[in-house]
């Protein structure tokens, strides 16, 4: 497709459309955003799904050094994913009710105060054994166990 084309139809599409960044339904019930995406009928691609998951991990890595910058910048590799995996907020929609529990966002992470002490501390027992005593280790289940793990052991 030539570049003028393209740029032609996505003008028109955002004129008649609209351009809504969050879900809603359209004038035929269809779950719909963006510009237009029938979420129900059409989904996503592959790579639309890894393109958002990039931008909320680059969200909460921000997230983490403009709130816990000492903690963050100090950790390895492994505890660093650690953190961003916590971190990650799926928020519950009243369009799509998600069958597994909301996860943390960067303010539940942030109420895991003995949790991050220890993490600070380098106290990774008390660490792990705090995020397995957590509300979230009884929603997650085998994903709390497999964090714990982690900062427990660094690898």
């Amino acid at each position: 497709m030539e570049a003028k084309l393209l740029e032609r139809i996505k003008e028109q599409l955002v004129r008649h459309e609209g351009l809504k960044l969050m879900p809603y339904r359209c004038t035929a019930g269809k779950l719909t955003i963006g510009i237009g995406r029938n979420l129900e009928d059409g989904g996503i691609s592959l790579t639309e799904a890894y393109v958002l998951l990039e931008n909320d991990i680059q969200i909460c890595e921000k997230q983490l050094l403009d709130e816990i910058p000492e903690i963050y910048n100090a950790l390895d590799e492994v505890r660093k994913s650690v953190l961003l995996n916590m971190c990650i907020s799926i928020p519950q929609s009243r369009f799509a009710p998600l069958r597994e529990p909301c996860y943390l966002g960067i303010s539940g992470l942030l109420s895991f105060n003995n949790t991050l002490a220890f993490i600070a501390a380098g106290d990774w027992e008390r660490a792990a054994n705090g995020m397995l005593a957590s509300k979230w280790a009884k929603q997650v289940g085998r994903r709390a166990i497999e964090l714990s793990e982690l900062i427990r052991k660094g690898k």
